[in-house]
């Protein structure tokens, strides 16, 4: 696994494509796009870790992101045109901070219209993009955090405009645009993204990524992390002795550490990643397998 920080202008696709070249396999994925207006982590997969992607793209994550009050757009974000707005400089903290209140926690969450949930069959951006109305549903969602760090009021604004830099932590599946549409709209006066940063997923941290040169793949190939210590950041471990071991790869199952986890690391005598198993009463179930031998070794 590879932790990249991608860089603005960049789409998810474009990194993928330069990990190829850096680290000379095709196989390569990633576990959550970013919109090419923002930046920050993408956790990429080489060869068999892109097994691991699955059990990574569930997982909650943290933003820093910049909301403008006073314009709404049509895609939510930076990157649409002005559809309408209201001057937002004449709200006080107090009503902010009401509204902010109201979609922290367990909320129920009208994804984008550029977004890329399908509709029947074509991703809500292709429709939108090519003039349809699209009418997506409200999705259930939890915002453990939204917390505004600063806000901006001064001269140097676009006229009518608040600025507030934000912090959130969010479920897989949450869309920080659409927390800047429903905050302008609560206010009355239209929001919209203007910067985005995603900081963690899970236990990944982007202080922990690199930015990716292709021309320097000797970088890359020092920062790829074994699937082993992913997998061990994500679930509880049992190191198996090469009896159970070969009874994995047989297709039996073993007795394990952790009786009462619900996905368990199995790992060989080495430390390297066996494989991901369920455990139903104490004996773990093989989800997925993995090869003996290291990625890119």
């Amino acid at each position: 696994m590879l932790l990249v920080d991608k860089p603005q202008g960049f789409t998810s696709h474009d990194v993928v494509a330069r990990a190829r070249r850096a680290l000379g396999t095709r196989k390569v994925g990633h576990a959550g796009t970013l919109d090419p207006m923002a930046t920050g982590l993408l956790v990429l997969g080489v060869d068999s870790a892109t097994r691991l992607l699955t059990y990574l793209v569930g997982l909650d994550k943290d933003y820093s992101a910049t909301i403008r009050l006073g314009q709404s757009t049509d895609t939510d974000d930076a990157e649409g045109e002005i559809t309408d707005g209201a001057d937002a400089r004449g709200l006080d903290r107090a009503a902010i901070d009401e509204v902010i209140a109201s979609l922290t926690g367990s909320i129920t969450q009208v994804p984008s219209t550029v977004s890329a949930i399908k509709v029947q069959g074509r991703r809500a951006y292709e429709l939108a993009r090519a003039g349809e109305t699209v009418e997506l549903r409200g999705r259930d969602v939890i915002v453990s955090s939204f917390v505004v760090d600063d806000e901006r009021r001064g001269p140097e604004q676009p006229e009518g405009t608040v600025d507030l830099d934000v912090r959130v932590s969010v479920s897989s599946g949450t869309y920080v645009r659409a927390l800047a549409r429903d905050l302008g709209a609560a206010l009355g006066v239209g929001g919209h993204l203007t910067a985005l940063r995603r900081t963690r997923i899970g236990p990944f941290s982007v202080d922990d990524a690199i930015v990716l040169d292709p021309e320097q793949p000797e970088r890359a190939r020092a920062a790829l992390l074994a699937p082993g210590a992913v997998a061990t950041a994500l679930y509880p471990s049992s190191t198996l002795d090469e009896a159970r071991l070969r009874d994995l790869a047989h297709g039996k199952r073993i007795t394990v550490d952790h009786p009462d986890a619900e996905v368990i690391a199995l790992l060989g005598p080495d430390g390297r990643l066996a494989g991901l198993a369920s455990v139903v009463d104490g004996t773990a179930r093989i989800l997925v397998n993995f090869p003996t031998q290291e990625v890119l070794s």
